[in-house]
């Protein structure tokens, strides 16, 4: 932790929360926006389905990619540099999608945007253990879990108005709206949060010897399995909204709009009770009860869609009550990763969201498009994803029981 922290930001703590959550929404919400113009893109550039899959593909793996280096440039040049850079060259990747006259451009431009984005969410979460003491990081992370979880949820709804009532060039013109506001209100409120005393030397030894000290910590690897994979058992619905809704559900698009209103109330009220937990229960306890709400509510969902025909009168709530326990876990699971090596925090987040990312760019470009047409597949590979988190947990909890077994009122 800074030990100026008190000093840097004289604000309300819920305005920096926001802050930093708006900046941690931006690499997920950019993901989604232009979903609902894929069939319009498509037709307009004379583009293949396979060439539409490469724009979100390139996307991810090269957010997965340079979420390797925010952090670890940010251990050493300090955070605002990397937020703001990380801005700039999302806003011009924008407009250079939505200039795009075919589908190598896009492609192109999508690839760069992913590359830039990453910068929001792994920086956001560094200033975070930079500014606060545990228990109120945990609120703050839980409050950027809202957020985080959230943007997903929303940006197909706000792409698909913009599609209705403009063109896709539209989308791509307002993410660049967005990259100018949020390049301009960090330039202006964002205080650097990593002091002199606490950076890293910046040469390529220093960072290889990082990254080959995390990465050989089963403990981080554990961790960022548990904090990064579950995502995607709800994250999977949301890629398939369209064949899931649609098809599954008989939904009409205008109708979508329910599937997210409940995925986003699970996920702000599970934040909201992590937050409000924070420093009262040990996070060991607090994990495994998002656990075991993901657990329960996973097999009931699977039995269900084994024994009846999926109807919308119940297939949604069980996606809403499986993102309550994510939101619910993943603020504290974070915090332990960060916590491991307090002098590479940024580093550590950036290998986080690498795994995470890594993870989501292969369930979109891989699972989704194998399962989507069967919710009983939906569904098993929702519990799956889930599984792999539950059992990174369960190996870490016994070989280091001491972890997350403090409370912490700091």
């Amino acid at each position: 932790m800074n030990p100026d922290a008190q000093s840097l930001w004289r604000g309300p703590q819920w305005a920096f929360a926001v802050l930093l959550a708006i900046l941690g929404m931006l690499g997920p919400f950019s993901i989604d926006t232009y979903l609902p113009a894929f069939a319009g893109i498509q037709q307009s550039l004379d583009a293949s389905a396979v060439q539409m899959q490469q724009t979100l593909s390139a996307y991810l793996f090269g957010f997965a990619f340079m979420s390797l280096f925010h952090g670890a440039i940010s251990d050493s040049f300090g955070r605002r540099p990397v937020v703001l850079w990380g801005l700039a060259v999302f806003t011009l990747a924008s407009a250079g999608c939505a200039l795009s006259q075919n589908i190598g451009q896009l492609i192109f431009f999508r690839a760069v945007q992913g590359l830039s984005t990453g910068a929001g969410i792994v920086v956001s979460r560094a200033i975070i253990r930079d500014m606060f003491p545990p228990s109120q990081a945990q609120k703050v992370m839980s409050q950027v879990t809202i957020f985080f979880g959230v943007a997903p949820a929303i940006a197909p709804m706000v792409g698909g108005w913009l599609l209705v009532h403009s063109n896709w060039h539209a989308i791509f013109w307002f993410l660049c709206a967005i990259g100018v506001a949020l390049w301009v209100i960090n330039v202006r409120w964002l205080p650097e949060t990593l002091h002199l005393n606490q950076r890293q030397e910046f040469n390529v030894k220093h960072l290889l010897r990082g990254y080959r000290q995390l990465g050989a910590d089963p403990r981080f690897i554990l961790l960022a399995l548990a904090s990064g994979v579950p995502f995607n058992g709800m994250f999977l619905y949301i890629l398939s909204a369209p064949v899931f809704l649609g098809e599954h559900l008989g939904l009409q698009p205008q109708q979508f709009f329910w599937f997210f209103v409940l995925t986003i109330g699970g996920i702000m009220a599970g934040a909201m009770v992590s937050g409000r937990l924070a420093g009262k229960i040990a996070p060991k306890k607090q994990i495994r009860i998002g656990f075991v709400i993901m657990l329960t509510i996973g097999l009931v969902n699977l039995l269900a869609n084994l024994v009846f025909k999926a109807h919308v009168s119940w297939a949604l709530f069980p996606i809403a009550v499986f993102a309550f326990g994510w939101s619910l876990m993943v603020p504290v699971v974070t915090l332990l990763v960060l916590d491991l090596h307090p002098e590479r925090r940024g580093m550590a987040s950036s290998l986080q969201m690498c795994v995470g990312s890594t993870a989501n760019g292969f369930v979109a470009g891989v699972i989704s498009p194998l399962v989507m047409h069967s919710t009983v597949g939906l569904a098993t590979a929702s519990v799956c994803m889930m599984g792999i988190g539950l059992g990174a947990w369960i190996f870490m909890r016994k070989r280091w029981p001491e972890i997350g077994q403090a409370v912490s009122h700091a």
